[in-house]
């Protein structure tokens, strides 16, 4: 076991495009993106004959190349009766209508994660909301980097297929039923709005999507449509919540990186993290600050345009964090800045 209490299970894993089986009727499929984060691991599970993928990837040629050759392959031919999206990222919602449509299978998502999945979808095409340009401008954010905004404004549908007009609601506590073995949602916040990871308390593993991950932290931001969220404090919750209900040697599957065991140190450190920034945040505002100017306190890799954006709602997601602890106070500026400092 590693010094941060990490454990890996597997001495390989599968090469990108490939499979390789985890357990018995469990097979990790490792699907290529085209980003800097290079891939998404994605489980199938045989169930009675038939099969429950877990996650799909984004929707591009290349995925739809990879699960042909997967339904013959790995699959063997036969079918998917279900198709499970954790949230509703690109890369784990993308080919989610294209394989319902393949295989006339059921989409099974939370209600919050498949409503605001086609809210997104919807907006392609469409010119970037004044909410959302005032939203930027009010964090810092540059002229330049705001006509970046405008310009990728949309792009997120170009990577989902469009999801099934009706879908098999998940909630909290639910099980699903696969292969006669109970998989137990467990519902996690902040990430995304309604996240599922999927619990095998008689084979002790857990399929944790983006909530739970080895090496990196997920993102956690304010975007312009609710610009007063709280969504680290849903996600501080999320982590203690599955600290509460996982074991302390669950196997893990995550969404990216490789299977491990040490579920409680991880999410721990998890924890830790985002409370260390946070005291490091209020330090850092005892001069007033503006969102972009908290970046080096929060971040350890080099801003720059093609993630600035990302990382201006992981700013104030900190940032309202404090302000609803009353750490904090913001004001506005004549050209209509935030800026935060200590109450």
């Amino acid at each position: 076991m590693s010094a941060d209490g990490i454990q890996y299970e597997f001495s390989k894993r599968p090469e990108t495009g490939s499979v390789m089986p985890v357990l018995d009727g469990l097979v990790w499929l490792r699907m290529p993106l085209p980003f800097a984060l290079s891939h998404i691991n994605l489980w199938l599970l045989e169930d009675a004959g038939d099969w429950v993928i877990i996650d799909t990837g984004i929707h591009n040629d290349d995925t739809r190349s990879v699960w042909r050759r997967t339904f013959t392959d790995a699959m063997r031919g036969r079918p998917a009766s279900r198709i499970v999206a954790t949230h509703l990222h690109p890369d784990h919602v993308g080919c989610a209508g294209w394989l319902a449509g393949v295989f006339d299978a059921d989409l099974c998502m939370s209600r919050d994660e498949y409503l605001l999945c086609r809210e997104l979808v919807a907006d392609t095409g469409r010119a970037a909301p004044d909410a959302g340009v005032r939203f930027y401008r009010q964090a810092g954010v540059d002229a330049e980097n705001i006509e970046r905004y405008k310009k990728m404004f949309g792009f997120f549908g170009k990577f989902v297929s469009p999801l099934p007009d009706g879908y098999v609601r998940l909630q909290d506590a639910d099980r699903l039923n696969i292969d006669a073995e109970a998989w137990e949602i467990i519902v996690g916040r902040g990430h995304s709005p309604e996240h599922t990871s999927l619990f095998n308390s008689q084979r002790n593993v857990v399929i944790s999507g983006d909530q739970l991950l080895p090496t990196i932290s997920s993102n956690v931001s304010v975007f312009p449509r609710a610009p007063t969220a709280n969504p680290l404090r849903d996600w501080l919750d999320s982590l203690g919540t599955m600290q509460a209900r996982l074991p302390e040697d669950v196997l893990v599957l995550p969404a990216h990186g490789k299977p491990f065991r040490g579920a409680h140190a991880r999410l721990a450190a998890l924890m830790d993290e985002h409370l260390t920034n946070l005291d490091a945040l209020f330090e850092f505002c005892k001069e007033p600050k503006r969102a972009v100017d908290v970046f080096p306190v929060l971040f350890k890799s080099r801003i720059t345009g093609t993630n600035l954006i990302m990382a201006t709602g992981e700013a104030v997601a900190h940032l309202n964090y404090l302000l609803d602890k009353s750490e904090l106070v913001a004001g506005r500026d004549d050209a209509g800045v935030l800026w935060y400092r200590r109450n």
